[in-house]
């Protein structure tokens, strides 16, 4: 059951996109004050970063989409 949840769908180029764009939005709260909105953004952010280091993004197995390339045997 696990090994399916945790299964990797997510291409390194797609894990170094989440990578950086989760630094640009964490610091939201340091630069724009510590109000909802900054807090929220920085929450997704801390997500993507999750995403990125992992490689699986739930979203994505909700929708049964992976950017990883299947290998044929």
């Amino acid at each position: 059951m696990f090994k399916d949840l945790f299964s990797k769908n997510l291409s390194k180029a797609d894990r170094k996109i989440r990578f950086i764009v989760s630094f640009a939005l964490i610091p939201f709260p340091l630069l724009f004050g510590f109000k909802i909105i900054p807090i929220s953004i920085s929450l997704l952010g801390i997500g993507l970063f999750f995403n990125a280091v992992i490689g699986v993004c739930f979203g994505y197995k909700m929708l049964g989409i992976s950017t990883c390339k299947v290998s044929k045997k």
